[in-house]
């Protein structure tokens, strides 16, 4: 059987690619925008020059980026001018949508802290990674869950001592309890176990930061003791420079510089593996106990000053510069970066008792509801939320922040038991 071959469509002299080339030239922007005015034209009367108010502003932008020297997508420092074009068609003006986050006036949640202490110098709030809440209330430490809402009691010091501060490591397993009499107490909070007692201090320690396995605590005998846990001879290193009570400490987040401000109105900076200050500040002219270092730019410090101050200073760590300084108007009692924004959380006391959001050092939120000076702030591990405590006994719960996707501790609107009550 003779098969015949198909015909072929196609001349053998025909060469083929597999590739395909599309022509462009009908996407030539500023010819393709020039097409508006001809359609305008063509339609007459019935075309909506509100329907072509996009489309106008695209072919002024397109066209003036495409024929100035300048290229498109290419890297440069913003002018601040981005937001500021205004296209005119006919008499109306149009501008880009602006969106503008909403920072609420008041606290989700108000529980009641009784024998929360008044005094500047102490430190009796802080909020883990594990998302527990610890609060020294007179002579007791108590833990509550913010997940479930439960409440859990650590410690009770006894009617001869009082707890002076706390703070969690950056784990979030243990806690370090600073008392009146100077010990440091560590404890397990998944076991609600006493690990050991560090001793060394005279007076009160007022102040508590980790570093890894670190433990810095800052006394009112003028002295910083670092202490690494993981050693039976604790103590690693002895600071001395402060002429009066050491009221804050914050170790920066690379873990190789420590901030400490006292009440003789220094803030003083200290490296890892010295023993001697790198650097002396004394713009202050008040106690310093607000310390925050910035998780977003490297060296960047800020501080507070106490009721004859009143200023929040910026700081390059590493030439010693200050680079702004605000005045608040108010007692400065605590700092907090934003986890998730470029922005900054102050609490105020004399005399105006509140909480400030700042930005680009410019005020963007004011919160107020406390009665007292707002003398203990934290924030949550997830950054979204804030917990400020006063001497008026309560602890109030903000939600400040966005949220960035890489944390989200449940809710609970649970009723919680004493010591806490919720308002």
């Amino acid at each position: 059987m003779q098969v015949t071959p198909k015909k072929s469509f196609h001349s053998d002299n025909d060469k083929y690619s597999e590739r395909f080339i599309p022509n462009r030239a009908s996407s030539n922007l500023i010819s393709s925008f020039d097409k508006i005015q001809e359609d305008k034209n063509s339609i007459g009367q019935h075309y909506d020059d509100t329907e072509a108010a996009y489309s106008v502003l695209l072919q002024r932008q397109f066209s003036s980026s495409i024929c100035s020297k300048s290229t498109l997508f290419k890297f440069r420092q913003p002018s601040g001018k981005e937001n500021s074009y205004l296209g005119l068609v006919g008499s109306e003006f149009y501008t880009p949508l602006v969106f503008h986050r909403k920072i609420s006036k008041s606290p989700y949640k108000v529980l009641d802290a009784p024998a929360l202490v008044d005094d500047f110098y102490l430190n009796l709030l802080d909020w883990s990674m594990t998302n527990h809440l610890i609060v020294g209330l007179g002579s007791c430490v108590y833990i509550w869950n913010a997940a479930t809402s439960k409440v859990t009691k650590l410690c009770d010091l006894g009617i001869n001592d009082s707890v002076t501060s706390v703070s969690s490591s950056p784990e979030g397993s243990y806690v370090t309890v600073g008392s009146h009499k100077g010990n440091v107490m560590l404890w397990d909070i998944n076991q609600n176990k006493l690990i050991r007692q560090l001793h060394g201090h005279s007076s009160r320690v007022g102040t508590l930061a980790w570093n890894s396995s670190i433990v810095s605590s800052g006394s009112r005998d003028r002295m910083i003791f670092n202490r690494d846990i993981r050693m039976a001879s604790d103590l690693i290193s002895r600071l001395t420079c402060h002429k009066q009570e050491v009221c804050g400490l914050k170790w920066s987040y690379d873990q190789q510089q420590l901030s400490s401000g006292g009440n003789d109105n220094k803030l003083i900076l200290w490296n890892l593996h010295s023993n001697q200050p790198v650097n002396k500040l004394s713009a202050h002219t008040a106690a310093v106990k607000a310390l925050a270092w910035s998780p977003h730019q490297y060296g960047l410090l800020a501080s507070g000053g106490g009721t004859a101050d009143k200023t929040i200073r910026y700081w390059n760590t590493h030439t010693g510069e200050q680079i702004t300084c605000i005045d608040t108007g108010s007692q400065v009692c605590n700092l907090i970066f934003s986890k998730n924004t470029h922005e900054v959380v102050s609490t105020h006391g004399y005399s105006m008792n509140q909480i400030v959001i700042w930005k680009d050092y410019n005020k963007i939120a004011t919160l107020t509801g406390h009665t007292y000076r707002v003398l203990y702030l934290a924030i949550s591990p997830d950054g979204q939320n804030i917990v400020t405590g006063a001497g008026d006994e309560t602890l109030r719960f903000w939600e400040v922040f966005p949220y960035n996707g890489f944390y989200h501790p449940e809710k609970s609107d649970s009723l919680l038991l004493s010591p806490f009550d919720v308002r």
